[in-house]
């Protein structure tokens, strides 16, 4: 069974400095039926204005990802972190018993857009850790690769998530698909960053999300030339 949730119908907020879609309840937009799915509580697509950003906040017990699509983020937190997150490269933040941090537009003439994704943690109480690594665009072009995973590094160069949940990205060009399938008992997300793509016999457009249970297997393949994916194999 796949339960679209279509872009135009997400939460969204114009602030200005700010341009931001909810799939999930967040901040002031609240709906129920979306509370999240599965471990993913939270995924935002934001436009950030040069100049501005999320000032100094705190979180705690919290995976958070972020994944940069165009321009350039900077990030600076209470663990002594500080860096720049750029397209090709995927961040983890796990908040754990407690971080403060922040981030902002790098740019001072071009926005930044980009995905900031929140997981529940397996457990509560933490160490609070931070991993950035870079993707390469070889290693997502038709093909699912994956960026983040219970394991971590251990031997895949994707970061480390505290919970039973995976997520990959792919590149799809017009003529390009992959196939990923799901064990019993899974359940999957994607979350379509550019472009379209065709899911299992469904049209999905940049925005577009889906719900994904009782399936055994996706197939995606590329609607147009330049579309990105995010998949996401829950528990």
């Amino acid at each position: 069974m796949i339960q679209i949730r279509r872009a135009k119908e997400r939460g969204h907020a114009d602030h200005g400095w700010l341009n931001t879609y909810h799939t999930f309840s967040f901040s002031d937009y609240y709906d129920p039926k979306f509370m999240g799915f599965r471990s993913l509580r939270v995924i935002n697509e934001d436009w950030v204005q040069p100049g501005y950003g999320f000032p100094t906040h705190p979180h705690r017990d919290m995976e958070i990802v972020t994944v940069v699509l165009e321009g350039s983020l900077e990030h600076k937190d209470s663990m002594g972190t500080g860096s720049v997150i750029r397209p090709g490269e995927v961040q983890k933040m796990s908040a754990g018993t407690g971080v403060r941090h922040s981030e902002f537009n790098h740019s001072k003439t071009e926005p930044v857009h980009l995905y900031q994704i929140w997981i529940l943690p397996e457990k509560e109480g933490i160490k609070p850790n931070y991993e950035q690594k870079t993707i390469s665009a070889d290693e997502k072009q038709g093909k699912l690769r994956l960026v983040a995973s219970p394991s971590g590094g251990n031997g895949s160069n994707a970061v480390k998530l505290y919970q039973d949940a995976e997520l990959y990205t792919a590149a799809l060009g017009k003529a390009e698909s992959v196939e990923h399938s799901l064990r019993d008992g899974r359940y999957a997300w994607v979350q379509i960053a550019r472009g379209s793509v065709n899911v299992n016999g469904q049209t999905l457009k940049a925005g577009d999300g889906a719900a994904v249970s009782q399936e055994s297997k996706l197939q995606i393949a590329g609607a147009e030339d330049g579309s990105e994916v995010l998949l996401f194999d829950l528990a």
